[in-house]
């Protein structure tokens, strides 16, 4: 009985905590500023404790779990509305250098030695800062970075090209289904899509892993199934 009960309130505890963080919305799933990170902590701190309190007291952090929801909501919209309580519980940009300059002090202020600071600087591509125009400590924590106009990449403007314009791959097939829905977004039918695949002599939709579509030029690309797996490791 023991046993059950811990399940029983376990499932209760992740049906609570999904429908308080789709409340929240996905910024719990995003880069969190210095609250959402506490917030989300202390939540799953709770939520494990409720999957192991008694059924008659369960309902302790569960009123807990949504006091946390509540005030995360009220605070999301305080910051959305105002300038003030957005600085105060989300932070403010701080810029770490600018013009060929590193400033000691908000570097200070961000809790960044100089080596930490090269070391982001080289993730991000940039291995001599002499090529970045101003670097920026976000919000969230991350590292935004203006390279300098002669080092950044060329682009289409700068040749006064005009492509044509892109869209996303459509999936038409996945695992072996069709997804209907896709196919009418697109004004198209499940007719359409056999016929290019006869025409393309791929494999029945059965076999096929993956297909997406090029809306623009209805160019059909198609991935069969293969439980195969690479023997050769080339990465390690």
């Amino acid at each position: 009985m023991t046993a059950l009960k811990i399940c029983l309130t376990a499932l209760l505890s992740i049906a609570e905590l999904f429908l308080l963080t789709k409340l929240m919305g996905k910024r719990q799933l995003s880069q969190m500023s210095l609250f959402d990170y506490i917030n989300g902590i202390t939540i799953g701190s709770i939520a494990a404790e409720m999957a192991i309190s008694p059924i008659d007291e369960f309902w302790i952090p569960a009123i807990a779990l949504a006091v946390y929801c509540i005030v995360a909501v009220i605070l999301s919209v305080l910051t959305n509305k105002s300038i003030k309580f957005r600085r105060i519980f989300s932070g403010k940009a701080i810029i770490l250098m600018d013009n060929d300059k590193i400033f000691r002090g908000n570097l200070s202020k961000a809790k960044l030695d100089v080596n930490e600071f090269l070391c982001q600087c080289r993730l991000a591509g940039y291995f001599n800062i002499d090529d970045l125009q101003t670097v920026i400590l976000e919000e969230n924590g991350q590292l935004s970075f203006l390279p300098k106009s002669d080092k950044r990449p060329i682009n289409n403007s700068d040749l006064n090209l005009s492509p044509a314009k892109e869209t996303a791959p459509i999936v038409f097939i996945s695992d072996g289904k069709i997804l209907h829905d896709n196919l009418e977004s697109c004004g198209k039918n499940e007719i359409w899509l056999r016929e290019q695949l006869k025409d393309g002599n791929f494999p029945p939709i059965e076999k096929i892993f993956l297909a997406v579509c090029e809306n623009d030029s209805n160019k059909l690309y198609v991935y069969e199934m293969n439980d195969n797996q690479m023997s050769r490791d080339i990465f390690s």
